[in-house]
């Protein structure tokens, strides 16, 4: 189980073999590396898996590779064209999990993936910005020394909403208690993919993140940044995992409003709970947690709604169907949320 879905193993993955498993999409939520919220957003699971399984199929009809097998709707595998109504559980292949060691350091060990060549989960997030929206990590690394102008192709300190001449590509740790940026050398040491690995999944990730632009453009949205996940399968193929495309992956915006669970996180970074986050990923980052003593309050009402509107209002827009009735257009629920963010 997942802080966002449940996993269940229908065959389970070998040294070998792949296995088979479907995602179980819940209305819990999770941000900052905390995992369950104390609220639930009614309809979201069945949103993202629809919106999932249509990028799913985007990538097919363009020849790249991923675990994706289809919709499970009654028990019977389906494509999204022969889904009835809206579900939750989504069929995939299943990749081995190899868990880093950590170390009484407090520190990872990585050398489990010496020693493998196939049928794993790559220890990774790969981040794509094409643009640095309000609440990018990119402004405080630079502050911070840990990106310089130069690696994104600026010449001075960018302020919120430029966009990119062209997509910036980072990586972050998968496997650990929070995730954690690398440059390029570490992702390869961690991860023991070759050089020409790293650039297979960099030349996917922007095919993919092409593909995203292009589509949510078509809804009038702009797709700012997003993250994707990779296994190497059993003849060492990269291929796509985990789920894209969805409002819990991607950052898009309408006029500079966010279209995501960045309107969670804009919310809660005005509370008492996420200043203590930060203090304590400061103080002990592996072991944060345990130094928070209070818990996030619960979503004001009507912004749980409202975020249960734009997960519904997403999936209606992007796939061209009305697959959740009575939903006002996406621009009409994203003035109201205004008034909770500001």
């Amino acid at each position: 189980m997942g802080s966002v879905k449940d996993i269940v193993i229908l065959a389970a993955p070998t040294k070998e073999f792949s296995g088979q498993g479907r995602f179980i999409f819940s209305d819990r939520y999770s941000i900052f590396d905390w995992g369950e919220m104390p609220d639930h957003i009614p309809q979201k699971g069945a949103a993202l898996c629809i919106t999932a399984a249509y990028f799913f199929e985007k990538l097919e009809e363009n020849g790249i590779p991923t675990h994706y097998l289809g919709i499970v709707e009654n028990g019977e595998l389906k494509p999204l064209s022969k889904l009835s109504k809206p579900v939750n559980i989504l069929e995939t292949k299943l990749y081995r999990v190899l868990q880093p060691k950590l170390t009484h350091k407090q520190t990872y060990d990585y050398g489990i993936y010496k020693q493998e060549d196939k049928n794993y989960l790559i220890p990774l997030e790969i981040i794509y910005r094409n643009s640095l929206p309000r609440g990018s990590s990119v402004f405080k690394r630079l502050k911070e020394g840990k990106i310089h102008l130069k690696d994104l192709g600026l010449e001075e300190i960018p302020e919120e909403g430029v966009e990119l001449n062209h997509p910036y590509l980072d990586a972050s740790t998968k496997l650990e208690a929070s995730d954690r940026y690398l440059s390029w050398q570490e992702a390869r040491q961690i991860s023991q993919l070759s050089d020409n690995k790293i650039g297979e999944i960099n030349a996917i990730t922007l095919r993919i993140n092409q593909i995203i632009s292009s589509k949510v453009q078509e809804i009038g949205l702009k797709n700012e940044d997003g993250k994707f996940e990779f296994a190497l399968d059993e003849k060492q193929n990269i291929v796509l995992v985990d789920v894209l495309g969805t409002l819990d992956e991607c950052r898009f915006t309408y006029q500079g409003m966010p279209v995501s669970k960045e309107i969670a996180r804009l919310y809660y970074r005005k509370s008492v709970w996420y200043q203590k986050i930060l203090r304590a990923k400061e103080e002990n980052f592996a072991n944060w947690k345990k130094n928070i003593t209070i818990n996030p309050e619960p979503l004001p009402e009507r912004l749980k709604i409202l975020i249960s509107n734009v997960y519904c209002a997403f999936t209606n827009e992007i796939t061209g169907k009305e697959w959740f009735n009575g939903i006002p257009p996406l621009r009409d629920i994203l003035e109201e949320i205004q008034q909770f963010i500001n």
